[in-house]
Protein backbone atom coordinates (compact mmCIF):
# COMPACT_ATOMS: atom_id res chain seq x y z
CA UNK A 1 0.00 0.00 0.00
CA UNK A 2 2.74 2.58 1.33
CA UNK A 3 4.47 1.64 -2.71
CA UNK A 4 1.06 2.76 -4.23
CA UNK A 5 0.63 6.24 -1.88
CA UNK A 6 4.39 7.02 -2.67
CA UNK A 7 3.39 6.56 -6.33
CA UNK A 8 0.30 8.21 -6.94
CA UNK A 9 2.38 11.31 -5.31
CA UNK A 10 4.73 11.53 -7.84
CA UNK A 11 1.91 11.39 -10.33
CA UNK A 12 0.24 13.73 -8.78
CA UNK A 13 2.85 16.25 -10.20
CA UNK A 14 3.00 15.71 -13.85
CA UNK A 15 -0.36 17.38 -14.62
CA UNK A 16 -3.02 15.93 -16.93
CA UNK A 17 -1.55 12.30 -17.37
CA UNK A 18 -2.52 9.12 -17.40
CA UNK A 19 -0.59 5.79 -16.65
CA UNK A 20 1.13 4.01 -19.14
CA UNK A 21 1.82 7.52 -21.00
CA UNK A 22 5.33 7.72 -22.34
CA UNK A 23 5.36 11.72 -22.12
CA UNK A 24 5.81 12.83 -18.78
CA UNK A 25 7.58 15.74 -17.20
CA UNK A 26 10.74 15.42 -14.89
CA UNK A 27 9.26 15.07 -11.62
CA UNK A 28 10.17 18.39 -9.75
CA UNK A 29 7.82 20.19 -12.51
CA UNK A 30 4.16 21.05 -12.15
CA UNK A 31 1.20 22.56 -11.52
CA UNK A 32 1.35 25.65 -9.44
CA UNK A 33 5.47 25.95 -9.74
CA UNK A 34 7.65 28.66 -10.09
CA UNK A 35 10.20 29.07 -13.09
CA UNK A 36 13.47 31.08 -13.38
CA UNK A 37 12.77 34.56 -14.44
CA UNK A 38 14.83 37.05 -17.23
CA UNK A 39 17.92 37.43 -17.46
CA UNK A 40 18.21 33.86 -16.81
CA UNK A 41 16.42 31.30 -19.31
CA UNK A 42 14.26 27.82 -17.63
CA UNK A 43 15.16 24.79 -18.58
CA UNK A 44 12.64 22.32 -18.81
CA UNK A 45 12.87 18.28 -19.63
CA UNK A 46 11.19 15.06 -18.97
CA UNK A 47 10.49 11.51 -20.98
CA UNK A 48 9.52 10.62 -23.87
CA UNK A 49 9.48 8.41 -26.92
CA UNK A 50 12.82 8.37 -28.14
CA UNK A 51 13.33 9.30 -32.12
CA UNK A 52 10.27 11.39 -31.74
CA UNK A 53 9.91 15.25 -31.52
CA UNK A 54 8.67 16.67 -28.60
CA UNK A 55 6.79 20.15 -28.78
CA UNK A 56 6.64 22.52 -25.62
CA UNK A 57 4.40 25.14 -25.65
CA UNK A 58 3.86 28.32 -23.00
CA UNK A 59 1.29 30.43 -23.03
CA UNK A 60 0.36 33.69 -20.67
CA UNK A 61 -0.12 37.36 -20.01
CA UNK A 62 3.01 38.31 -21.22
CA UNK A 63 4.85 35.82 -23.41
CA UNK A 64 3.86 32.89 -25.57
CA UNK A 65 6.45 30.26 -27.55
CA UNK A 66 6.47 27.16 -28.91
CA UNK A 67 9.15 24.79 -29.75
CA UNK A 68 9.61 21.54 -30.44
CA UNK A 69 12.98 19.13 -29.61
CA UNK A 70 13.97 15.36 -30.51
CA UNK A 71 13.64 13.10 -27.59
CA UNK A 72 17.21 11.56 -27.10
CA UNK A 73 17.30 8.48 -25.38
CA UNK A 74 13.99 8.51 -24.01
CA UNK A 75 15.17 12.09 -22.40
CA UNK A 76 13.61 15.99 -24.07
CA UNK A 77 14.69 18.98 -22.89
CA UNK A 78 14.20 22.65 -24.04
CA UNK A 79 15.29 26.08 -23.15
CA UNK A 80 12.88 28.54 -22.59
CA UNK A 81 13.02 32.40 -23.68
CA UNK A 82 13.49 34.61 -21.37
CA UNK A 83 10.21 35.09 -19.61
CA UNK A 84 9.82 38.24 -17.43
CA UNK A 85 8.09 38.37 -13.87
CA UNK A 86 4.64 37.01 -13.60
CA UNK A 87 1.89 34.90 -14.47
CA UNK A 88 0.14 32.85 -14.38
CA UNK A 89 1.18 30.46 -17.00
CA UNK A 90 0.17 27.38 -19.12
CA UNK A 91 3.03 24.73 -19.73
CA UNK A 92 2.24 22.24 -22.51
CA UNK A 93 4.23 19.00 -23.52
CA UNK A 94 2.80 17.34 -26.84
CA UNK A 95 3.94 14.10 -28.51
CA UNK A 96 2.37 11.72 -31.15
CA UNK A 97 -1.37 12.93 -29.36
CA UNK A 98 -0.25 12.96 -26.06
CA UNK A 99 -0.71 16.38 -24.03
CA UNK A 100 0.08 17.30 -20.89
CA UNK A 101 -0.56 20.53 -19.66
CA UNK A 102 0.82 22.31 -16.46
CA UNK A 103 -1.35 25.69 -15.30
CA UNK A 104 -0.78 28.14 -12.91
CA UNK A 105 2.74 28.53 -13.72
CA UNK A 106 4.75 31.88 -12.43
CA UNK A 107 7.68 33.17 -13.12
CA UNK A 108 10.14 34.59 -10.32
CA UNK A 109 13.19 33.75 -8.26
CA UNK A 110 13.98 30.03 -7.42
CA UNK A 111 15.89 29.35 -4.26
CA UNK A 112 17.60 26.05 -3.31
CA UNK A 113 17.14 25.48 0.44
CA UNK A 114 19.38 22.38 2.02
CA UNK A 115 21.13 21.11 5.03
CA UNK A 116 20.17 19.40 8.42
CA UNK A 117 17.47 19.16 10.88
CA UNK A 118 17.32 23.42 11.66
CA UNK A 119 17.05 23.60 8.23
CA UNK A 120 14.22 20.85 8.18
CA UNK A 121 11.96 22.12 11.14
CA UNK A 122 8.96 23.48 10.18
CA UNK A 123 6.97 25.80 10.87
CA UNK A 124 4.80 24.23 12.82
CA UNK A 125 7.46 23.94 15.52
CA UNK A 126 8.86 27.74 15.92
CA UNK A 127 8.07 30.56 18.11
CA UNK A 128 4.40 32.12 17.27
CA UNK A 129 3.59 28.78 15.30
CA UNK A 130 -0.11 29.58 15.07
CA UNK A 131 0.18 33.33 13.96
CA UNK A 132 2.78 31.93 11.26
CA UNK A 133 0.74 29.38 10.00
CA UNK A 134 -2.80 31.62 9.63
CA UNK A 135 -0.46 33.71 7.43
CA UNK A 136 0.76 31.02 5.10
CA UNK A 137 -2.17 32.26 2.56
CA UNK A 138 -1.80 35.41 2.00
CA UNK A 139 1.27 34.33 0.13
CA UNK A 140 0.15 32.90 -2.97
CA UNK A 141 2.79 33.54 -4.71
CA UNK A 142 5.66 31.82 -2.77
CA UNK A 143 5.42 28.39 -4.13
CA UNK A 144 7.33 25.31 -2.40
CA UNK A 145 8.41 21.89 -3.39
CA UNK A 146 10.34 19.76 -1.41
CA UNK A 147 12.56 16.15 -2.57
CA UNK A 148 11.61 13.28 -0.49
CA UNK A 149 14.26 11.63 1.67
CA UNK A 150 16.01 9.19 -0.53
CA UNK A 151 19.79 7.96 -0.68
CA UNK A 152 21.70 6.57 -3.83
CA UNK A 153 24.91 5.08 -4.06
CA UNK A 154 24.88 6.47 -7.71
CA UNK A 155 24.08 9.97 -8.93
CA UNK A 156 20.38 9.95 -9.66
CA UNK A 157 18.75 11.65 -13.20
CA UNK A 158 15.45 12.63 -11.57
CA UNK A 159 14.41 12.44 -7.86
CA UNK A 160 13.53 9.04 -6.65
CA UNK A 161 10.43 10.59 -4.55
CA UNK A 162 8.80 13.94 -3.99
CA UNK A 163 7.90 15.09 -0.68
CA UNK A 164 5.52 17.69 -0.95
CA UNK A 165 4.81 18.45 -4.99
CA UNK A 166 4.78 22.08 -6.05
CA UNK A 167 2.31 23.66 -3.78
CA UNK A 168 0.82 27.22 -2.36
CA UNK A 169 1.25 27.47 0.55
CA UNK A 170 -1.31 25.85 3.57
CA UNK A 171 -0.82 25.91 7.65
CA UNK A 172 -0.98 21.82 6.09
CA UNK A 173 2.26 22.29 3.85
CA UNK A 174 3.89 24.52 6.04
CA UNK A 175 3.27 22.99 10.22
CA UNK A 176 3.46 19.40 8.95
CA UNK A 177 5.24 16.75 11.00
CA UNK A 178 8.22 17.82 12.94
CA UNK A 179 11.46 17.97 10.52
CA UNK A 180 9.73 15.98 7.90
CA UNK A 181 7.83 19.11 6.31
CA UNK A 182 8.27 22.50 4.69
CA UNK A 183 11.56 23.83 6.42
CA UNK A 184 10.29 27.03 8.42
CA UNK A 185 14.07 29.17 7.77
CA UNK A 186 13.14 28.21 3.80
CA UNK A 187 9.41 29.72 3.55
CA UNK A 188 10.04 32.98 6.23
CA UNK A 189 13.64 33.48 3.79
CA UNK A 190 10.62 32.95 0.98
CA UNK A 191 8.28 34.87 2.31
CA UNK A 192 10.72 37.84 3.17
CA UNK A 193 11.90 38.11 0.18
CA UNK A 194 8.69 38.25 -1.79
CA UNK A 195 7.60 41.16 0.81
CA UNK A 196 10.85 43.18 -0.62
CA UNK A 197 11.11 42.33 -4.05
CA UNK A 198 6.94 41.97 -4.68
CA UNK A 199 7.37 38.92 -7.88
CA UNK A 200 7.15 35.56 -7.30
CA UNK A 201 9.74 32.81 -5.81
CA UNK A 202 10.02 29.24 -5.73
CA UNK A 203 11.35 27.38 -3.00
CA UNK A 204 12.92 23.83 -3.23
CA UNK A 205 13.63 22.71 -0.42
CA UNK A 206 16.47 19.02 -0.10
CA UNK A 207 17.65 18.51 3.25
CA UNK A 208 17.56 15.49 6.13
CA UNK A 209 18.45 16.30 9.70
CA UNK A 210 21.68 14.38 11.26
CA UNK A 211 23.66 14.73 7.92
CA UNK A 212 27.24 15.66 7.59
CA UNK A 213 28.70 17.67 4.59
CA UNK A 214 30.39 14.52 3.04
CA UNK A 215 26.95 13.24 2.53
CA UNK A 216 25.94 16.21 0.27
CA UNK A 217 29.20 16.77 -1.83
CA UNK A 218 30.43 15.11 -5.14
CA UNK A 219 33.15 12.35 -4.68
CA UNK A 220 34.97 15.36 -6.61
CA UNK A 221 34.54 17.82 -4.09
CA UNK A 222 35.54 15.23 -1.01
CA UNK A 223 38.99 14.07 -3.39
CA UNK A 224 39.18 17.93 -3.40
CA UNK A 225 39.78 18.21 0.01
CA UNK A 226 41.83 14.40 0.62
CA UNK A 227 38.54 12.75 1.10
CA UNK A 228 38.30 9.07 -0.04
CA UNK A 229 34.82 6.87 0.17
CA UNK A 230 34.86 5.27 3.82
CA UNK A 231 36.70 2.71 4.53
CA UNK A 232 35.58 2.57 8.65
CA UNK A 233 33.63 -0.36 9.86
CA UNK A 234 31.25 1.88 11.21
CA UNK A 235 27.90 2.02 10.26
CA UNK A 236 27.06 5.94 10.49
CA UNK A 237 30.38 6.42 8.85
CA UNK A 238 29.56 4.16 5.70
CA UNK A 239 25.62 5.41 5.36
CA UNK A 240 26.84 9.56 5.50
CA UNK A 241 30.15 9.60 4.46
CA UNK A 242 29.56 8.45 0.59
CA UNK A 243 27.91 11.08 -1.34
CA UNK A 244 24.40 8.94 -0.60
CA UNK A 245 22.63 12.58 -0.75
CA UNK A 246 24.39 14.20 -3.44
CA UNK A 247 23.56 11.31 -5.68
CA UNK A 248 19.81 11.14 -4.80
CA UNK A 249 18.82 15.08 -3.57
CA UNK A 250 21.44 17.49 -5.11
CA UNK A 251 22.39 15.90 -8.80
CA UNK A 252 18.68 15.16 -9.81
CA UNK A 253 18.11 19.17 -9.30
CA UNK A 254 20.84 20.22 -11.31
CA UNK A 255 18.90 20.75 -14.58
CA UNK A 256 16.94 23.56 -13.00
CA UNK A 257 17.65 27.20 -12.98
CA UNK A 258 18.27 28.39 -10.07
CA UNK A 259 18.98 31.97 -8.51
CA UNK A 260 20.47 30.78 -5.27
CA UNK A 261 21.17 28.37 -2.58
CA UNK A 262 20.86 28.91 1.31
CA UNK A 263 22.04 26.07 3.82
CA UNK A 264 22.01 25.39 7.57
CA UNK A 265 24.26 22.37 8.43
CA UNK A 266 27.44 22.17 10.41
CA UNK A 267 26.53 20.63 13.55
CA UNK A 268 27.01 16.95 12.48
CA UNK A 269 30.44 17.95 11.52
CA UNK A 270 31.32 19.27 15.21
CA UNK A 271 33.04 15.91 15.61
CA UNK A 272 33.15 14.41 11.96
CA UNK A 273 35.65 15.43 9.89
CA UNK A 274 35.66 18.49 12.09
CA UNK A 275 39.28 20.05 11.04
CA UNK A 276 38.42 19.08 7.05
CA UNK A 277 35.17 21.70 7.56
CA UNK A 278 37.54 24.82 6.19
CA UNK A 279 38.14 22.66 3.06
CA UNK A 280 34.98 20.53 2.29
CA UNK A 281 32.26 22.99 2.72
CA UNK A 282 33.59 25.70 0.61
CA UNK A 283 34.01 23.24 -1.89
CA UNK A 284 30.76 22.10 -1.67
CA UNK A 285 29.46 25.64 -2.92
CA UNK A 286 32.29 25.47 -5.66
CA UNK A 287 31.15 22.52 -7.18
CA UNK A 288 27.42 22.85 -6.97
CA UNK A 289 27.88 26.46 -8.54
CA UNK A 290 29.55 24.57 -11.12
CA UNK A 291 27.40 21.37 -11.14
CA UNK A 292 24.15 24.10 -11.49
CA UNK A 293 25.86 25.93 -13.79
CA UNK A 294 26.12 22.94 -16.47
CA UNK A 295 23.45 21.07 -15.74
CA UNK A 296 21.41 24.44 -16.50
CA UNK A 297 23.42 24.60 -19.96
CA UNK A 298 24.80 28.08 -18.37
CA UNK A 299 21.47 29.35 -16.79
CA UNK A 300 22.44 29.34 -13.65
CA UNK A 301 25.10 31.25 -12.39
CA UNK A 302 28.32 30.01 -12.05
CA UNK A 303 28.65 32.04 -9.16
CA UNK A 304 25.62 31.99 -7.84
CA UNK A 305 24.53 33.48 -4.25
CA UNK A 306 24.93 30.83 -1.72
CA UNK A 307 23.99 31.63 2.38
CA UNK A 308 24.01 30.26 4.92
CA UNK A 309 23.70 29.97 8.38
CA UNK A 310 26.35 30.34 10.62
CA UNK A 311 25.56 27.89 14.01
CA UNK A 312 23.85 28.50 17.06
CA UNK A 313 24.50 27.42 20.68
CA UNK A 314 23.84 23.71 22.11
CA UNK A 315 25.65 23.78 25.41
CA UNK A 316 26.36 25.84 27.80
CA UNK A 317 29.14 24.12 29.88
CA UNK A 318 30.36 21.22 27.51
CA UNK A 319 32.33 22.31 24.39
CA UNK A 320 30.81 20.42 21.23
CA UNK A 321 32.91 21.68 18.44
CA UNK A 322 30.73 24.55 18.02
CA UNK A 323 33.25 27.27 17.65
CA UNK A 324 35.60 25.39 15.75
CA UNK A 325 32.65 24.28 13.42
CA UNK A 326 31.46 28.58 13.25
CA UNK A 327 35.06 29.49 11.98
CA UNK A 328 35.47 26.61 9.36
CA UNK A 329 32.30 27.86 8.03
CA UNK A 330 34.03 30.94 6.75
CA UNK A 331 36.87 28.69 5.69
CA UNK A 332 38.87 30.55 8.76
CA UNK A 333 38.48 34.14 7.87
CA UNK A 334 36.30 34.70 10.38
CA UNK A 335 33.50 36.67 8.24
CA UNK A 336 31.95 36.04 4.75
CA UNK A 337 32.21 36.83 1.96
CA UNK A 338 36.12 36.20 1.46
CA UNK A 339 38.56 35.54 -0.81
CA UNK A 340 37.84 31.40 -0.76
CA UNK A 341 34.08 32.11 -0.65
CA UNK A 342 32.85 34.86 -2.88
CA UNK A 343 29.53 35.56 -3.08
CA UNK A 344 28.46 34.00 -0.23
CA UNK A 345 26.54 35.71 2.55
CA UNK A 346 25.99 34.37 6.28
CA UNK A 347 23.61 34.85 8.83
CA UNK A 348 25.04 34.58 12.43
CA UNK A 349 22.86 32.86 15.15
CA UNK A 350 25.17 32.83 18.42
CA UNK A 351 22.57 35.66 19.79
CA UNK A 352 20.28 33.23 19.54
CA UNK A 353 19.98 31.20 22.35
CA UNK A 354 16.80 28.63 23.08
CA UNK A 355 17.52 26.47 26.37
CA UNK A 356 13.79 25.20 26.62
CA UNK A 357 13.27 24.20 22.59
CA UNK A 358 11.03 21.29 23.36
CA UNK A 359 13.10 19.93 20.56
CA UNK A 360 16.54 19.95 22.40
CA UNK A 361 19.03 23.42 22.49
CA UNK A 362 20.27 22.76 19.88
CA UNK A 363 17.12 23.11 17.83
CA UNK A 364 16.45 26.88 18.74
CA UNK A 365 13.17 27.60 17.58
CA UNK A 366 13.57 31.97 16.74
CA UNK A 367 13.61 31.01 12.90
CA UNK A 368 12.22 34.55 12.33
CA UNK A 369 15.72 36.09 12.61
CA UNK A 370 17.69 33.53 11.23
CA UNK A 371 15.68 34.11 7.94
CA UNK A 372 15.44 37.88 7.90
CA UNK A 373 19.67 37.72 8.31
CA UNK A 374 19.72 35.84 5.19
CA UNK A 375 17.45 37.87 3.73
CA UNK A 376 19.71 40.47 3.97
CA UNK A 377 22.47 39.17 2.36
CA UNK A 378 20.50 37.63 0.01
CA UNK A 379 18.85 40.99 -0.95
CA UNK A 380 22.44 42.89 -1.54
CA UNK A 381 23.71 39.87 -3.97
CA UNK A 382 20.35 40.09 -6.12
CA UNK A 383 20.76 44.25 -6.40
CA UNK A 384 24.22 43.29 -7.28
CA UNK A 385 22.40 41.38 -10.40
CA UNK A 386 19.58 43.15 -11.51
CA UNK A 387 21.67 46.58 -11.43
CA UNK A 388 24.86 45.92 -13.40
CA UNK A 389 24.01 49.33 -14.94
CA UNK A 390 23.13 51.18 -12.68
CA UNK A 391 26.77 52.08 -12.52
CA UNK A 392 28.61 53.95 -15.53
CA UNK A 393 31.87 55.55 -16.51
CA UNK A 394 32.53 58.60 -18.67
CA UNK A 395 35.39 56.97 -20.86
CA UNK A 396 37.82 60.06 -22.19
CA UNK A 397 40.92 61.57 -23.13
CA UNK A 398 39.85 64.96 -22.26
CA UNK A 399 40.94 66.20 -18.81
CA UNK A 400 37.65 67.51 -18.42
CA UNK A 401 33.99 67.13 -16.81
CA UNK A 402 31.87 65.24 -18.33
CA UNK A 403 28.39 65.72 -19.65
CA UNK A 404 25.48 63.60 -20.52
CA UNK A 405 26.51 64.24 -23.84
CA UNK A 406 30.35 62.72 -23.39
CA UNK A 407 30.65 58.77 -23.90
CA UNK A 408 29.41 56.64 -21.02
CA UNK A 409 29.74 52.97 -20.89
CA UNK A 410 28.05 50.26 -18.08
CA UNK A 411 30.77 49.98 -15.25
CA UNK A 412 28.81 46.53 -14.02
CA UNK A 413 29.84 45.80 -10.04
CA UNK A 414 31.89 43.04 -9.20
CA UNK A 415 31.68 43.17 -5.17
CA UNK A 416 30.05 44.84 -2.85
CA UNK A 417 30.15 45.17 0.80
CA UNK A 418 28.38 47.02 3.58
CA UNK A 419 30.16 50.52 2.89
CA UNK A 420 31.60 49.95 -0.65
CA UNK A 421 30.89 49.03 -4.06
CA UNK A 422 33.49 47.64 -6.64
CA UNK A 423 33.07 48.37 -10.17
CA UNK A 424 34.77 46.93 -13.58
CA UNK A 425 36.55 49.44 -16.00
CA UNK A 426 37.75 46.83 -17.94
CA UNK A 427 36.51 48.49 -21.16
CA UNK A 428 38.39 51.83 -20.36
CA UNK A 429 41.58 52.35 -19.57
CA UNK A 430 42.15 53.67 -15.74
CA UNK A 431 44.13 57.00 -17.31
CA UNK A 432 40.44 57.82 -19.29
CA UNK A 433 38.43 57.04 -16.70
CA UNK A 434 37.04 60.88 -16.35
CA UNK A 435 33.91 60.13 -14.11
CA UNK A 436 31.60 57.85 -12.19
CA UNK A 437 27.84 58.50 -12.39
CA UNK A 438 24.71 56.42 -10.64
CA UNK A 439 21.31 55.36 -11.51
CA UNK A 440 21.05 58.18 -14.43
CA UNK A 441 18.59 56.48 -16.47
CA UNK A 442 14.55 57.02 -16.22
CA UNK A 443 14.40 53.53 -14.98
CA UNK A 444 18.07 52.39 -13.11
CA UNK A 445 16.64 49.57 -10.54
CA UNK A 446 13.92 46.79 -10.11
CA UNK A 447 11.27 47.35 -7.32
CA UNK A 448 12.98 47.64 -3.99
CA UNK A 449 16.52 46.19 -5.57
CA UNK A 450 19.27 49.30 -6.53
CA UNK A 451 22.60 48.37 -5.63
CA UNK A 452 23.00 51.01 -2.74
CA UNK A 453 20.50 51.82 0.22
CA UNK A 454 21.27 52.92 3.81
CA UNK A 455 22.71 50.71 6.93
CA UNK A 456 19.68 49.64 7.56
CA UNK A 457 18.64 48.49 4.17
CA UNK A 458 15.45 50.89 3.59
CA UNK A 459 16.65 54.18 2.08
CA UNK A 460 17.80 53.96 -0.89
CA UNK A 461 20.67 56.57 -2.76
CA UNK A 462 20.11 59.32 -4.96
CA UNK A 463 21.94 59.55 -8.09
CA UNK A 464 25.19 61.03 -8.32
CA UNK A 465 27.77 62.05 -10.67
CA UNK A 466 31.68 61.99 -10.03
CA UNK A 467 34.17 63.66 -12.29
CA UNK A 468 37.64 63.04 -12.22
CA UNK A 469 38.44 66.83 -13.25
CA UNK A 470 37.41 69.52 -11.82
CA UNK A 471 35.50 72.34 -13.68
CA UNK A 472 37.36 75.19 -15.69
CA UNK A 473 37.41 78.34 -14.49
Amino acid sequence: MQAWVHFAVILSCFGELSVGDNLRFASYYGEHMVLQKAPEKAVVWGYGITGAEVQISLAGPQNEQVKSVPVLDGIWRVILDPVQVGGPYNLTATQRGSKIVLTDVLFGDVWLCGGQSNMAFTLGQVYNASEELAMATKFPNVRVFQAALEMSSVELTDLAGVEVPWSRPTPEILGGKDFTHFSAVCWLFGRYLYESLKYPIGLVESCWGGTPVEAWSSLRALHSCGLKEPESSDEWDKEWNSTVLWNAMIHPLLNMTIKGAIWYQGEANAQYNQDKYSCTFPAMIDDWRMAFHAGSEGQTAPDFPFGFVQLCTYRKVTQDGFPEIRWHQTADYGFAPNERMKKTFMAVAVDLPDESSPWGSIHPRDKQDVAYRLVLGARAKIRATLSSDTFEICCSKEKKPCTSDSQWIPAPMKEQGSDYVLVSIAKCPLENVAALRYAWSDWPCSFKACPIYSADGVLPAPLFIFNRWPTHS
